[in-house]
C-alpha cells in the first residue's frame, strides 16, 4: 500500500503543517507502508493518473481543512484521510458550526456573528468574551477578552483585518479539555493547563509551556465519559469521518460546553492527538495502521 502525505499548503498554519506531515510521514514508513511526501503549495499535478494509494492530507487551515483539497481529491476519485468535503466546509465555519450544534441540543457558549461594528455595539462585548475569525485553527485569529474596558483597539483590528466578520461569543470559564475521536470512539481526555496568567494561544500551543495532562487531574471519571460522549455525539452531527479533535470547556458546576471541533487536528511529536492515543496505547505507527483501515472500510461502503 502506497501512502501519499500532503503537508505545508499555503495557510497561516503551513509550519504546523509540514511538522504534522513529517510526523505522520516517519510513522507510516515505521508500520511498513511506501511513502511520499508533497506540498500541495507547488500543485496536485503528482496526484494525477496515481491509482491505489491513500492520501494523507496532514493540512491545517485555509485550503487544507476548510473542504477544498477534500474536493480535490474526490474529483480525482482518490481514498483520503479525514471528513469529506461537505463536512470540512461546515466545521471549518465557525458559525456554521454553532448553529449544527446548537440545533442538535449540544451545549455551546452564546454567540452571534458580527462585523467590526455591530461587535463594538453588541450587549456581548461588554463582558468577558471570546472574539475569533469564522475560518482558522491553531488559535489563529482568537482573542480572549476579560476586561472589555482593557481591550486594545490595535487587536480588534487585527482580528477584523483577518476576515470581515467574525464569532463572537460570551467568556466561558473552568477547565478546558479535549477529546480526539478515532473512527466513532473518544479517546482518553486531555486535561489543558496553559501558564498562570496566560492564554492556550498559538505560541502557547507550540512553545512547551502548557501542561496537558492524561488522565486530567481536574476532571472526575463521570465528566471524562461525559466528554467522551458529548464529542461522539459531535462527530457524529458534523458529519465527520475517521478522526476528529473536540475543544471543550467544564465550568465549576460540571457543565460542558463545545468550544469547536478540528477535523484534521496536529500529528506534531507536542500534538494532543497523538498524546492522548499513546495514552489508550495506540503508537503513532499503530496509528497508521488504524487510519488505513478506517479508510479500506469507508471504500467499501
Amino acid at each position: 500500500m502506497k501512502i501519499v502525505v500532503l503537508g505545508g499548503g499555503d495557510s497561516p498554519e503551513r509550519e504546523v503543517s509540514l511538522r504534522s506531515s513529517a510526523s505522520v510521514a516517519k510513522a507510516a514508513r515505521e508500520a511498513g507502508y511506501e511513502v511520499t511526501r508533497h506540498d500541495p503549495a507547488e500543485g496536485l499535478e503528482v496526484l494525477d493518473g496515481l491509482e491505489d494509494i491513500i492520501v494523507f492530507p496532514i493540512l491545517h487551515g485555509v485550503n487544507g481543512e476548510d473542504g477544498v483539497i477534500q474536493k480535490e481529491l474526490e474529483q480525482r476519485n482518490l481514498k483520503y484521510l479525514g471528513s469529506d468535503s461537505k463536512s470540512s466546509v461546515n466545521c471549518f465555519d465557525k458559525w456554521l458550526t454553532h448553529q449544527q450544534l446548537e440545533k442538535a441540543g449540544i451545549t455551546i457558549p452564546r454567540g452571534e456573528l458580527v462585523d467590526k461594528q455591530s461587535y463594538g455595539n453588541h450587549p456581548l462585548a461588554q463582558r468577558p468574551h471570546v472574539l475569533k475569525i469564522l475560518h482558522g485553527g491553531s488559535s489563529i485569529g482568537t482573542l480572549v477578552v476579560r476586561d472589555p474596558r482593557k481591550v486594545n483597539p490595535a487587536d480588534i483590528d487585527e482580528i477584523f483585518s483577518m476576515e470581515a466578520r467574525a464569532v463572537l461569543e460570551e467568556l466561558t470559564e473552568g477547565v478546558e479539555a479535549t477529546v480526539p475521536i478515532l473512527g466513532t470512539h473518544a479517546l482518553p481526555v486531555i486535561e489543558i493547563k496553559p501558564p498562570v496568567n496566560a492564554e492556550f494561544d498559538y505560541q502557547n500551543k507550540y512553545n512547551g509551556a502548557t501542561a496537558e495532562l492524561c488522565p486530567p487531574e481536574n476532571i472526575s471519571a463521570d465528566l471524562q465519559k461525559n466528554a467522551q460522549s458529548i464529542a461522539q455525539k459531535v462527530h457524529k452531527v458534523m458529519g465527520c469521518r475517521h478522526l476528529s479533535r473536540v475543544d471543550l470547556m467544564i465550568d465549576k458546576l460540571g457543565r460542558i460546553y463545545v468550544l469547536e471541533i478540528n477535523t484534521m487536528p496536529g500529528m506534531t511529536d507536542q500534538s494532543l492527538y497523538p498524546k492522548s492515543a499513546l495514552v489508550a496505547g495506540i503508537s503513532m505507527p499503530q496509528l497508521i495502521h488504524k487510519f488505513v483501515e478506517l479508510i479500506e472500510q469507508d471504500s467499501k461502503n
